[in-house]
């Protein structure tokens, strides 16, 4: 059912290539998952995660696992311990988060503001941040660093912010913009920017039917005007010295060598860093587009054919100049001040008799829903912000009701109070559908946990453990 322009494209592009090329969609496609380094010791996880896992050659923490697994339906996936993600999907973040010998030492101190700018559901926005946490948490970074997640569509956008909590992220400003308008607010801003482009899903036929049904070469050609202009945005909101990666999940050459070429030629202060291809990787051709830039061949693709996993591009551009430690950028709003710790005194208290450690920063009212900043996080005047930042929970008269972000952000060792349970408990299943629990314990509120990852609150009363789970997110039967 492949549409027949875009087979006598790929023919003519592939050559001796192409019957394997079109074998391959004959074949399944390989599921992958990757675990979740913001929730602890990926080596334990692994362990604890019941399925027979084989690694991802270019992803850090990437699994494939079996056809007959179902990773989605285990309490382990609500706890947000891995991320389902199409494995050639992993290929970008693993190159924008690499550090090249070109990229300057003197970067190292200078805090990293990174922008995923066309986000949802993000998938590589939370690869981003378990990175980022890797990086701060083993001293390579001396800062957490400040991760903003962006989607155009409102629906989407809050899928993100979904997805940004249930993995527990907590340095993540969620936003609801146009590349353009997000352009208007940031120069010259972010240290790393990725750029998983809007395409014509060429590479995802094989898992998307949608996606064969919508394509046309005009929709391919449209597809490529509109990477231009998102790429121009990303281009100006780039600190000097910074790194972008554009990838898209298309094998059309005009949303891949062609984009790239056309923007290198619009911008000849970027140039093509080399990127080391991994099992299977396949160079980008220069041939396949009219006026190649010097250095296509820097560029991968991923080729259903040739490694386990479907139809990706990815480019790594760097911005001329040096990123130094002192470099500010240029934010329109400036930095968002927050309110005073006595406006929040409610939440200090639930701190105090239910945390190890009381939690310290910026804090940021929403309304009567409490927030605490990322360090440095721009003001949110005149952006459309679903998230700015880890959701503490609802302040109320005289008292605090903590969210399920802080739950899923928290560490069992960091709760007073936790009701620890088995993933085969029949008791997890209960909790998930809403249903309270019988258990005895001090009056108050209990972290629920799952193989000992938090899944969310309880409330203990009288024998009874009250279920906080959200409703949202309840399970039926």
């Amino acid at each position: 059912m492949l549409p027949q322009a875009f087979l006598n494209r790929m023919e003519s592009m592939l050559g001796n290539e192409y019957p394997a090329f079109l074998e391959s969609y004959d074949k399944d496609k390989y599921q992958a998952l990757r675990l979740n380094s913001i929730k602890g010791d990926t080596a334990q996880m692994k362990e604890k995660v019941p399925f027979s896992l084989q690694p991802v050659a270019w992803a850090k923490d990437g699994f494939y696992y079996e056809k007959d697994d179902t990773p989605g339906r285990h309490p382990l996936h609500e706890a947000g311990v891995y991320y389902i993600q199409e494995p050639s999907a992993m290929a970008p973040v693993s190159y924008l988060m690499e550090d090249y010998d070109v990229v300057q030492k003197e970067a190292a101190d200078c805090q990293e503001r990174i922008l995923d700018l066309c986000a949802a559901p993000g998938g590589k926005s939370t690869q981003i941040a378990a990175r980022m946490h890797e990086m701060y948490t083993s001293g390579k970074w001396k800062e957490q660093g400040l991760l903003i997640c962006n989607e155009i569509h409102p629906a989407r956008a809050k899928i993100l912010s979904e997805n940004v909590e249930r993995m527990g992220i907590a340095n993540a400003m969620v936003t609801n913009e146009t590349p353009q308008r997000l352009a208007e607010m940031f120069e010259d801003y972010f240290t790393r920017i990725l750029v998983d482009a809007p395409c014509s899903g060429e590479g995802m036929f094989r898992k998307n039917e949608a996606a064969c049904e919508e394509w046309s070469p005009e929709n391919v050609s449209l597809c490529a005007e509109r990477q231009d202009g998102i790429l121009d945005c990303a281009a100006s909101m780039l600190a000097p010295g910074g790194r972008i990666v554009y990838s898209t999940c298309t094998f059309a050459p005009a949303e891949n060598e062609g984009s790239i070429s056309q923007f290198l030629e619009r911008h000849p202060e970027f140039e093509l860093l080399p990127a080391e291809k991994k099992d299977g990787m396949m160079p980008g051709v220069p041939a396949w587009t009219d006026h190649p830039a010097e250095g296509l061949e820097h560029t991968i693709r991923l080729w259903p054919h040739k490694l386990k996993g479907e139809g990706h591009y990815l480019a790594v551009l760097q911005k001329a100049g040096v990123l130094s430690r002192t470099y500010q950028g240029y934010c329109r709003n400036g930095v968002e001040k927050g309110i005073s710790e006595k406006e929040c005194k409610e939440f200090f208290a639930f701190a105090e008799e239910n945390l190890v450690k009381n939690i310290t920063g910026s804090f940021l009212k929403f309304g009567d829903q409490l927030y605490r900043m990322p360090e440095g996080m721009p003001s949110i005047r005149n952006l459309k912000v679903l998230r700015p930042g880890l959701h503490l929970g609802t302040l109320k008269k005289n008292r605090f009701e903590p969210s399920h972000a802080l739950a899923l952000a928290l560490r069992p060792d960091q709760v007073k109070h936790v009701c620890n349970l088995e993933s085969d408990d029949p008791q997890v299943k209960a909790y998930l559908n809403g249903q309270t629990l019988n258990m005895d314990g001090e009056k108050g509120w209990y972290l629920v946990a799952v193989d000992g990852y938090s899944i969310g609150w309880g409330k203990l009363a009288g024998g009874i453990l009250k279920n906080h789970y959200p409703k949202g997110l309840r399970k039926n039967g």
